[in-house]
């Protein structure tokens, strides 16, 4: 070991060639002070010329290169295909030239593959990867390799945020609205939130793109907290997809799809085209019921039915993951009536099989993608360009480039018009955004039809003939309206036990020792859905005009909370 060390500095790949020992002698002579390892100077990057920018891409890149080595927050607003990643590639090179580290954070894994196969070609990198779906050796490499300053670059999903970067000059969130962003368990934070307030501790910029922006993040941009850099126009110069409506109460529906969309995709396959049908509900049905008696599965723990899944002959809970065996006759009444009511993602992909006998249709939810390579495997296959027919969940919206896809069809959203989430109509509409923007980013014309039971709802309406600024700017006003965030601040605190009388009587005694303030007091109330895992959730909500008053109120409720002894239960 020494005499391979005598001439100077050696990779450990080298090294590695002495015997099988080697890392055990080079630990001992690391201890003993022999040898000393010292970092590997990071690589030039051998960047590849990219595209002519658009005037609007070409504004955002002089206005955020202009902040770098001082904090400011740009929001990048583009309509999808509009040229996002084009533009966080020309800061990369800016940063990265000058021998500085970025992160680029996205929302979901399947994300990172097309955006590593982008920078590999066009930065001439390697960038470190940082996500769950990874080996613990993997990650704690990565997580080193930045530690040290050997990563130029770094990539991955919203823990990736902690990663130490001696050298960080640039934070990048893709698809800042994503709610994968928000941790709602365990460690709480807001990966976009906790980034922005990172970057003004270093004084860096701090770049959140999206082609369906927050509401948060349009009201800052509204009220100039932020930059905005809005992109109008795509990239290719491709045209927007069309909009087709289908009224589903006028139309012949055979597991969820309508006639007149299947004979959509017909004429598209026909043609050698893509199409895509979305669905975001995975399994083959939302419920399985007995046709006699009406008896329905449901999860024994949880206020929720269990979906069906017929493959594998399982009932699931997906809220608590509880699984039991299909049952072969009603247990109720014994009769041999059992199927499935609604439909889901197995389903379809069933359908579609019989109606497109030939055709690749691919499956993507997070049952058919849970083996590590599957995913990338399917979207290598549509990449390719052949047709095929693409069966998915809310895994499919997001930034996904499909240059052949000309049509998709989006089965079922009617339930975010009449949920009690504030939030649902503003999560409707970046989904239909985001996943029509999938249709027509080639050089053919893209087609959208949303099959619906409201045609005449104002929301759809307005989405669809003014888009998404438009539609979002709506409910802006009707959050102020009604006094909701973005226009006020809300905290909640949640308490769950296996004895409801336990949880109402704690929210009870903490709503009673809610020191006086500003600050509104609502509850105790149930949750959307109060039994999960066994456990009853209620919650109190609280409500505040400015953060300050929200945050002093409950630092001094705190303390009277962790005293009362029915907390501990």
């Amino acid at each position: 070991m020494l005499a391979a060390l005598a001439d100077g500095p050696a990779p450990e790949q080298r090294l590695a060639n002495i015997g099988k020992q080697w890392r055990k002698t080079l630990a001992r002579l690391l201890d003993q002070a022999w040898v000393q390892g010292e970092p590997v100077p990071p690589d030039k990057p051998r960047p590849q010329q990219g595209p002519a920018l658009l005037p609007a891409q070409d504004r955002a890149v002089a206005a955020i290169t202009s902040d770098l080595g001082r904090f400011r927050c740009h929001l990048l607003d583009g309509i999808t295909g509009s040229g996002k990643t084009e533009v966080y590639l020309r800061l990369l090179e800016q940063v990265l030239g000058n021998g500085g580290q970025a992160l680029v954070m996205v929302p979901e894994i399947g994300l990172t593959p097309q955006l590593l196969r982008r920078f590999r070609s066009r930065l001439g990198l390697e960038p470190a990867v940082l996500h769950s779906g990874l080996a613990a050796s993997e990650r704690l490499q990565a997580w080193d390799a930045a530690r040290t300053g050997r990563a130029a670059l770094v990539v991955g999903t919203r823990s990736a945020l902690f990663t130490p970067m001696p050298r960080l000059e640039l934070i990048i969130l893709d698809e800042e609205h994503d709610a994968s962003f928000k941790q709602q368990d365990g460690f709480r934070y807001s990966a976009r939130d906790v980034a922005v307030k990172r970057a003004a501790d270093l004084q860096v910029p701090v770049v959140l793109g999206s082609a369906t922006p927050s509401l948060e993040s349009l009201s800052n941009a509204l009220d100039g907290r932020y930059q905005w850099h809005r992109l109008r126009e795509r990239a290719t110069q491709a045209l927007l997809p069309s909009w087709r409506i289908l009224d589903v109460r006028h139309q012949d529906v055979s597991s969820g799809l309508a006639s007149t969309a299947l004979d959509a995709v017909a004429e598209v396959l026909d043609r050698g085209e893509q199409a895509m049908v979305f669905l975001n509900r995975r399994g083959y049905a939302p419920v399985l019921m007995c046709q006699s008696c009406g008896w329905h599965a449901s999860c024994e723990r949880c206020d929720a039915n269990l979906t069906w899944h017929r493959v594998a002959g399982r009932l699931c809970c997906h809220h608590c993951g509880h699984q039991r065996r299909a049952p072969a006759l009603c247990p109720e009444c014994r009769a041999d009536a059992l199927a499935g009511a609604g439909a889901g993602t197995q389903q379809l992909e069933e359908v579609l099989e019989k109606r497109f006998p030939g055709v690749s249709i691919l499956r993507f939810d997070r049952d058919a993608t849970a083996r590590k390579g599957v995913l990338d495997r399917q979207i290598e296959e549509v990449r390719k360009g052949e047709p095929c027919l693409l069966v998915g969940t809310q895994m499919l919206a997001k930034g996904h480039h499909f240059p052949g896809m000309t049509l998709v069809v989006i089965v079922n959203i009617d339930q975010a018009l009449y949920s009690a989430d504030f939030r649902a109509l503003e999560r409707m509409g970046q989904m239909i955004e985001q996943v029509a923007g999938r249709a027509g980013r080639g050089d053919k014309a893209g087609t959208v039809i949303l099959q619906t039971l409201h045609p005449e709802s104002p929301a759809l309406g307005l989405l669809l003939s003014e888009g998404y600024e438009a539609y979002a700017r709506w409910l802006l006003d009707e959050r102020r309206e009604a006094g909701l965030p973005p226009a006020s601040y809300q905290a909640l605190l949640r308490s769950d036990a296996h004895d409801r009388a336990d949880v109402e009587r704690f929210l009870q005694q903490a709503a009673a020792c809610f020191p006086p303030g500003p600050t509104r007091l609502f509850g105790p109330m149930p949750a959307i859905m109060e039994r999960v895992g066994g456990r009853s959730r209620m919650y109190l909500m609280l409500q505040a005009g400015r953060r300050s008053e929200l945050h002093g109120q409950i630092d001094r409720w705190l303390q009277r909370l962790r005293a009362l002894k029915t907390a501990r239960r």
